[in-house]
């Protein structure tokens, strides 16, 4: 146990809970119990947690029936901190270790109680900011890129290439060799061209303006935004099994494509490989803002506007 970070028992540390289906307004930050670890699991002292598109669906009741809600529910999935406390038959992890973690719906909270398996150690080099979102957005662009395999010499879209997902996914491209084209607003043209993506503005005639650009060759799309690309991807003559979506379920199913996402890259071992990618420079994980906990409604209307360059990230303490 690390006395310095964990308050005594029974004293009371503070959570994102929503106690009903609704908009960012629903969103509270209360007090709750400290939670002690159960066996297999450790406490960690949360100093950032990532905000993600999907935590807004849940929140507003759009997954209801995939993923019911069971109020009062708590908010966020990934996170970073420090290890306060060890449950019974844990020897991987010690008190002071800096971790990254993920916990569905719970992530955004003084303390969390979190499973081993769910825990990847943060390098020191790396900030907390980053970190915390690596098991999330971080995995999601690592299977997505994995499920279309790019090589050298090919040419690969991603849409929202700006954003949370897609920024990290069109830079785990541009490492495998392949050419990318990213689409995003005009803003966010020469924040691409810097990371080595070539940008191309989304919206109507988008698929004539890719294939403009790459002379009609297309050998694999990723889609991170939903809104018509997995289409897009079809029109552009891209074989279904190279294309993922992770935005557009019913365009998976009408299509056949790959849906990819957190849930294939869900290991400490794949959270570990992401964070010596950003250790070492070779990715980026850009941080759009960051917020305060308790400024946590303002921190998701800002996502709900869909134009987020990287991550929102809530700093716990």
């Amino acid at each position: 146990m690390s006395e310095e970070l964990l308050p005594e028992r029974g004293t009371v540390s503070r959570a994102v809970i929503f106690d009903r289906y609704g908009d960012e307004s629903v969103l509270r930050v209360v007090e709750v119990p400290v939670p002690a670890p159960a066996p297999g699991e450790v406490v960690v002292r949360v100093v950032a947690a990532a905000l993600n598109p999907g935590e807004i669906g849940i929140r507003e009741g759009v997954f209801a029936q995939m993923w019911p809600a069971s109020f009062p529910e708590g908010q966020g999935n990934d996170f970073s901190g420090r290890v306060v406390e060890i449950g019974a038959g844990v020897t991987s992890l010690t008190a002071g270790d800096e971790v990254m973690a993920f916990k569905p719906r719970g992530g955004q909270a003084d303390y969390v109680s979190v499973d081993v398996p769910h825990v990847a150690r943060k390098p020191a080099e790396l900030s907390w900011e980053a970190a915390a979102a690596i098991p999330g957005a971080g995995a999601t662009a690592y299977a997505a890129v994995r499920a279309v395999a790019p090589v050298a010499g090919e040419t690969v879209v991603v849409s929202a290439a700006a954003g949370g997902v897609g920024v990290i996914a069109a830079q785990l491209v541009r490492l495998a060799g392949a050419r990318v084209i990213g689409t995003a607003g005009s803003h966010n043209h020469d924040f691409l061209r810097s990371l080595g993506i070539e940008p191309v503005s989304y919206g109507e005639g988008l698929a004539d303006r890719i294939r403009n650009l790459t002379d009609g060759q297309v050998d694999a799309y990723v889609d991170t935004f939903g809104s018509g690309n997995v289409d897009i991807a079809i029109l552009l003559g891209v074989d279904p099994a190279r294309i993922t979506t992770t935005a557009d379920g019913l365009a998976a199913q009408r299509y056949g494509t790959r849906t990819d996402a957190q849930e294939e890259a869900d290991t400490p071992e794949e959270w570990e490989a992401i964070a010596d990618l950003v250790r070492t420079a070779r990715l980026v994980v850009p941080i759009q803002q960051v917020f305060p906990l308790t400024e946590v409604q303002d921190a998701y209307r800002e996502l709900a506007k869909r134009h987020t360059r990287g991550k929102l990230i809530l700093r716990v303490s």
